[in-house]
């Protein structure tokens, strides 16, 4: 959020502070400021938890299998748990000192007036550097600290990592088994009130809707998130699915303000088929004018990890909003996704949207 005119005096010292800690960080392990930021950040700005966190020999996530993972075969037979050997123990520090990153992105203003979420495709089925990009996802949030993240494909070991690493955050999962989605809460701004669970009855694919009661400065939000079904030919049962999420939204109390985002794999026309969205229903997206930079959040020109030759462009990530009856003003902060901690190797699938 932009603040008038000058920085206030407490905000520089902050500010000040931190770039000291972060120099000194810096020093003591060799590392450049941006890693320094990221361990300084994710470890709420103490230096002693910052260095343990960096000089342990191993991250203790589980008995987790070492065994050559077999690679799984989406999207109609998910691959169970117990296949997805993939090991984050000994993962290999990466040098993000190619990031561009301001130390002040790290000031996070705790101002009631605003709220922040991303949604983000994460790609946990993908096991390519999942090491490199399970690192690339905590650092962006360390760097850039939501209110509310909702990350989709995530698989236990996955899970177990994010648990470990992102300590800023409660993190409730739509599943326990083979992959599922998760909604993380900023606990120094979110408290959670309750969280249930809405089956998909003829899903192919082990989809459902995770929805969680919490309360931001006192103010009562409903969050949803989901990962509609897959694929073109899967159509029918993706939009019964979008049925369902838009009735769930609309059951609950006028009151209270509803977030719907997650990967949602819809077409436009799939929407127009089952009658565009209620009334008091937004998509963000359109209701802020339909910004061109960022209509895509698939596109296989701009992010090579599958390696599909064919172009494809679309819209498959979105947040839905229906405001409470005192609305306030919403605005739109784009994609920040592009997180590439690899060469040629984004951190997700789809470009995460993200709103404030």
């Amino acid at each position: 959020m932009e603040v008038d005119g000058t920085v206030a005096a407490p905000e520089e010292r902050v500010v000040e502070e931190r770039q000291r800690l972060c120099a000194e960080f810096a020093a003591i392990t060799g590392r450049g400021c941006d890693v320094a930021q990221c361990y300084l950040a994710e470890n709420d700005w103490q230096m002693e938890r910052a260095l343990n966190s960096y000089f342990e020999a191993a991250v203790d996530l589980g008995a987790l299998d070492s065994r050559t993972p077999t690679p799984p075969t989406p999207p109609l037979a998910p691959t169970p748990a117990e296949a997805v050997c993939v090991d984050l123990t000994n993962e290999p520090t990466i040098d993000i000192t190619n990031t561009d990153v301001n130390i002040e992105n790290c000031v996070q203003k705790e101002d009631d007036s605003t709220f922040s979420l991303i949604t983000w495709n994460i790609d946990g089925l993908d096991i390519n550097n999942l090491q490199a990009r399970a690192r690339s996802v905590c650092e962006y949030l360390a760097l850039y600290t939501p209110d509310v993240v909702f990350l989709q494909e995530v698989i236990p070991p996955y899970y177990d990592y994010l648990k470990k690493r992102a300590t800023s955050y409660r993190i409730i999962s739509g599943n326990e088994d083979g992959y599922f989605t998760v909604v993380m809460l900023k606990k120094s701004r979110v408290k959670l009130m309750s969280h249930e669970i809405t089956p998909f009855p003829a899903t192919q694919m082990m989809r459902n809707l995770l929805c969680v009661h919490v309360s931001v400065c006192g103010n009562e939000l409903c969050l949803m998130s989901s990962h509609l079904e897959s694929t073109r030919n899967h159509s029918r049962e993706r939009m019964n699915q979008l049925k369902i999420v838009l009735k769930k939204m609309q059951e609950i109390p006028e009151s209270v303000t509803v977030i719907f985002g997650g990967d949602t794999n819809l077409r436009d026309h799939e929407v127009s088929k089952v009658g565009g969205l209620p009334d008091k229903i937004l998509d963000v997206w359109e209701f802020l004018g339909k910004p061109e930079h960022c209509r895509y959040t698939w596109d296989t020109q701009a992010n090579t990890n599958l390696a599909i030759e064919a172009s494809c462009k679309l819209r498959f990530d979105r947040i839905f909003f229906r405001p409470a009856a005192d609305a306030d003003h919403l605005s739109l902060m784009s994609q920040y996704g592009a997180n590439i901690t690899h060469p040629s190797m984004f951190g997700n699938i789809h470009p995460s949207p993200w709103f404030r």
